[in-house]
This record gives structure tokens, sequence and C-alpha cells, in this order.
């Protein structure tokens, strides 16, 4: 035999980072602070770097500007004698100076560090003969009105062309070297500044942050504290509350905590009230029951004493058969009504070894006598099923069971009563028929009170109260189990599963 409870897959939830609508609030809040300072970062280092760049230009062409007025003066042709620029005084090392007479280069150099002259290649003197010339400039001849940036072998040159009074053209460049390496320390001061704060944000952002969102998570804690409440039946006592840190109504995050405690508060007076008159209806539907069963009994025992005392005509006989026939089974009633009543008051249970085997055996035994025209079969292991529970209560269980599957199932259906464990000790009784099947709009509602199938698809005329099911699941959770059904047309199952202890 094959058994296994049934169970439904709860859908899983889980955040990705590649959906940002699943991540944290505080990821996003540290995510958007992080990101503001990188833009800030960006803009000011942005600025910074370029009015770096401008200041330090400024300072070179200040500094090639008087270069070439050197240059351009010591060049100029004084009384026919004609003097290299490259000899100036005053030119600092790194000072490139050249002379450019009709489009040719005449002399060109770069001044060391030791004040030697290095020449230059053939392709510096290409570039440096290409630069446009320009007139003297405003602060006096050989100003660096027109400088232009170019890279030669030697590296990069801030350079200026002057053109003298004999035609000539005066080249002067000063090296960018230090203003690039100014800006290249600018540039890494900066992102390392940059990082450093980025870091340094995150991490007290992160800690603020939690801080900031604790009352959040208390919130989150009471609400989900308050979803596992059973709070459909039965008394419940709703007394978690949000903590009076994280309900300050000063605060925006304390208004939500303060209006779920005072929710709370509503909720748990309702709870209240509908315990209190679910007792009463208890109380009642219990005392009623008791009181019942008195004139219940009398009247079967009038029935009786009147049939064996009186003659009756066959219309008398008939209708005393009706009364009798009424007032079984409105004791039936009362004394199903009496045993929910019973189990909601949890009146404990009269728990002893019991075999579900043989409680199996005797059960369908009786069944086939009751109703011959079903076809009986059971199902059992090899070994004894045994459990400790209310040996009473679970005959009760399969009866029930068993009454259902033959109230409700054409003559000739076969009933099959098994019993076994499942994969995790459980002890398991299952009672299946292959008839018509449970209609789709009552397999929701079998087991609540009063539900009653149609009365045509009963196939005895025996009257049901609608409790038989209700009893069955209260007196297998009273012990701690489970019960379940599957149904289709030529097949239903009620499973039962009991603790092993």
């Amino acid at each position: 035999m094959t058994m296994s409870k049934l169970s439904g897959a709860e859908p899983r939830s889980g955040r990705s980072w590649l959906h940002p609508d699943t991540w944290h609030l505080r990821t996003k809040l540290v995510l958007v602070v992080m990101l503001l300072l990188v833009g800030i970062c960006t803009v000011v280092g942005t600025l910074l770097y370029a009015t770096m760049d401008r200041v330090l230009t400024q300072q070179l062409d200040g500094q090639l500007a008087q270069a070439s007025h050197r240059a351009v003066e010591f060049g100029t042709p004084s009384g026919g004698l004609r003097r290299d620029p490259l000899d100036a005084p005053g030119q600092g090392a790194g000072t490139l100076s050249a002379r450019i007479s009709n489009g040719v280069l005449v002399t060109s150099g770069l001044r060391t560090a030791d004040g030697k002259i290095v020449s230059i290649t053939q392709s510096d003197a290409d570039a440096l003969a290409s630069i446009p010339a320009g007139s003297q400039g405003p602060g006096g001849p050989g100003g660096a009105t027109g400088a232009v940036d170019r890279h030669l072998s030697a590296g990069s040159f801030r350079l200026v062309a002057v053109q003298v009074a004999n035609g000539d053209v005066v080249v002067t460049g000063l090296p960018l070297t230090s203003m690039q390496a100014t800006l290249g320390s600018l540039v890494l001061t900066t992102v390392t500044v940059s990082l450093g704060g980025l870091v340094l944000v995150g991490l007290l952002g992160t800690v603020i942050i939690r801080r900031t969102m604790k009352p959040l998570d208390e919130l989150s804690r009471v609400a989900g504290q308050v979803a596992q409440l059973p709070l459909e039946a039965g008394e419940v006592a709703l007394a978690v509350r949000v903590p009076e840190s994280a309900a300050n109504p000063g605060t925006e995050v304390g208004q939500v905590g303060n209006a779920l405690n005072r929710m709370l508060d509503n909720v748990s007076g309702a709870l209240q009230a509908r315990q209190a008159s679910e007792m009463k209806v208890r109380q009642f539907v219990a005392d009623a029951s008791h009181e019942l069963r008195t004139p219940l009994t009398a009247i079967r025992g009038y029935t009786d004493m009147l049939r064996l005392t009186e003659p009756l005509t066959d219309q008398g006989a008939e209708s005393l058969g009706r009364v009798e026939s009424q007032s079984l089974r409105m004791s039936r009633l009362v004394e199903d009504l009496l045993t929910l009543a019973r189990l909601d008051e949890g009146q404990p249970l009269k728990r002893g070894p019991v075999d579900l085997t043989q409680l199996l055996v005797e059960t369908v035994t009786d069944q086939k006598v009751i109703a011959p025209d079903h076809v009986w079969r059971l199902d059992l292991p090899e070994e004894p099923v045994e459990i400790t529970a209310d040996g009473a209560k679970l005959h009760q269980v399969l009866v029930n069971l068993l009454s259902n599957a033959r109230k409700h199932t054409p003559a000739g259906t076969t009933v099959t009563a098994a019993a076994g464990r499942s994969a995790t000790g459980e002890a398991v009784l299952t009672v299946t028929d292959d008839g018509p099947g449970i209609p789709a709009d009552l397999r929701d509602t079998v087991f609540s009170r009063f539900t009653r199938a149609d009365k045509a698809r009963t196939s005895t005329g025996e009257g049901s109260t609608g409790l038989g099911l209700s009893i069955v699941d209260a007196i297998v959770k009273a012990h701690g189990g489970s019960i379940d059904v599957t149904s289709r047309p030529g097949r239903t199952e009620f499973a039962v599963y009991l603790p092993a202890a």
C-alpha cells in the first residue's frame, strides 16, 4: 500500500540584485546616498581639474611669453649681425629654441638641466616648422600669443612662434611635464579622497540608516507574529504590541507603530467579544443538547410502549414508526451537537493504547451488516499499527467516514479501509470508495458544520445532519493529527494522519 500526505508547495520569494524592486529599503537609501556622493565628487573633481588646468596654463603661458621675449630680443639682428636665439641668456632648463629662415630650420636645440644644448630630431624640426608664426605680443616682442601644444620626441611642449624684423621666425617652447604631473597628482588625490569618502559614507550611512530603520524592523516583527496567530477560532491572546521606542507619534515611523498598536487593541477587543459570543453559543448548544436527551428518550420509550400495549391501525403504526424514526434522527443530531460542544470546550481525551488494525476490522464488520449492498474491503499491514489515543473517539471517526461513504455512494460501490504508516512515522487511516465523487462546489467546505450533499446524490433514505465530517475533523485535530480528502469521479479518499506517540 502506498500512501503519501498531501502538501502544497508555497511560492518562494527572494531578493535579486537584477530586480531593484526586491531590494531592502535600507539598501536603496545607501545606494542613493552613494550615487549622489559620486555625482558630487565627479562634478567637483571636473571643476577643480578645469580650474587648475586653466591656472597652470596661464602660468606656463606667462613663463613662455618671457622666454619667447628673451629669445626674440636676443635673436633679432643688430648691426647686420645675426645671433642665435639658443644663446639667449636667462633661459631655463628644458627650454626649446629654434630659428626658421625662409621656411628652412636654421638652428634648433633643447637646453638641458646642465646648460647644454641638445639637437632635436628631423620629425621635431618638421613639427616646429608647421607652427604658424605670430607678431609681437602685447607684452613686448615675443609674446605668447598663439601658443600651441605639440608632442615631440623629448616630450610634450607648449610652443609659440614669433616673426622678427628680418623675416625669420623664432620658435620658443617650454615642457608640459611639470604641469601634467601636477594635474595627475590632482586627479589621483581627488579619486583617492572620493573613494575614501564613498567607503566612509557607505559604512556610516549603513549604520545610521540601520539605526533609523530599526523601528520598521520592530513593526515588521510584530506584524509577522500577529500574522502567525490562529485568529479564526478559539481564545486568542493578542498580547504582542509595538515597543514604545518604535511607536513615538512624533516621528513618521512612530506614527505607523502607534496606529498599528491601536489597530491591535481594536482587533483584540473584537476577538474577545467574538470568543465570549462563541462561548455563549457553545454553552447554549451543550445545555440544549443535554436537556433534549431526556424528552427524546421519553418519546422513544412511549412509542415502544404504545407499540407493545395498544392495538394500532396500519396508518397508526405507520405514523408511530415515523415518530420513532424522527426521534432517532433528532437523537443523533443532539448527540452530534453535544460531541462537538465537548470537543470545542477542549475536554481531555481518554488516551490509551489503540490497535488501529483491530479497530478497522471491527468497524468494517459492523458496516457489512448495516449495508450488505456495498462491497467492503480491508487493506491491512502484516504488523499491527498501534498508537496512543482515545479509542472511542477514533472508533467514532471510522464510523463517520465509513457511514459517509455508504450514504453517498450507490449500491455495489467498493469501499476500502486501510491502515499503515507514512514515511515520517505517522499512523495513517484511509477510507477510499469508487463512487461518483464529491461535487466540486463542496470540496472546500466538506469539513464545515452542517455541510450536506445534494439529496439527489444520497443513495439511502437516511437523513444527514451535516455534522459527521465536522466531528471527524475535530477529533483528529484534538489528537494533534490532520485529515485530507482527494476526490474525482470514480475515486474519493479520506486520509487521517495521527502522531505516532
